[in-house]
């Protein structure tokens, strides 16, 4: 029981520092004005976040990623939020369920597809839900502002998020081996 309350105090503690280094690095990279660099990082943290301290951690940093991109003024508007949420949740699920398991006996064909898999979900989530569903049906923008923010929700996000995976590919096996949480 002592042991299972000092897991769970290490995994809040290593959650709030992950949220910590999303707040610092939003911030430092707001002047940039860049949302495939931002976006990049955003999702490889919400990758590390789930890989390294569980699916509640990953769903969590998940939710208040945009809040955070929002306050900073980098995401756009607060009605997008929970659909912004929704796509970073399909990515931080699927890391889960198949980036922590194994193909064939090798742990980086599991990573391998999640990349794939989870880019592609998020993507899919934020172009419905933002492109084909929330600025059609419910926010009825000028036509100008409703381009703008269709063409952030659309490949961009797939790029961010097929590179933040990369790069989580590379660092999950390093920084499990660092933490104590996998061999190799």
């Amino acid at each position: 029981k002592n042991m299972e309350q000092k897991n769970r105090i290490l995994r809040i503690t290593r959650t709030a520092v992950l949220i910590a280094l999303l707040v610092v690095l939003q911030a430092a990279l707001m002047p940039l004005n860049n949302s495939l660099i931002t976006g990049s990082i955003v999702n490889l943290l919400l990758i590390i976040s789930v890989m390294t301290c569980g699916l509640s951690s990953g769903l969590c940093v998940a939710a208040v990623s945009p809040v955070i991109a929002r306050l900073f003024g980098i995401g756009p508007l607060w009605s997008l939020i929970p659909f912004i949420a929704a796509g970073n949740a399909a990515l931080v699920v699927l890391w889960h369920f198949i980036g922590n398991r194994s193909i064939g006996g090798k742990k980086y064909k599991a990573r391998l597809a999640a990349l794939f898999t989870a880019a592609f979900a998020k993507f899919l989530v934020l172009y419905v839900g933002i492109v084909r569903i929330a600025i059609p049906v419910f926010l009825g923008l000028p036509e100008k502002q409703a381009a703008v923010i269709s063409n952030m929700f659309s490949i961009p996000q797939l790029i961010t998020a097929l590179t933040g995976g990369t790069f989580a590919f590379f660092l999950i096996p390093r920084l499990k081996k660092a933490i104590g949480g996998e061999k190799g």
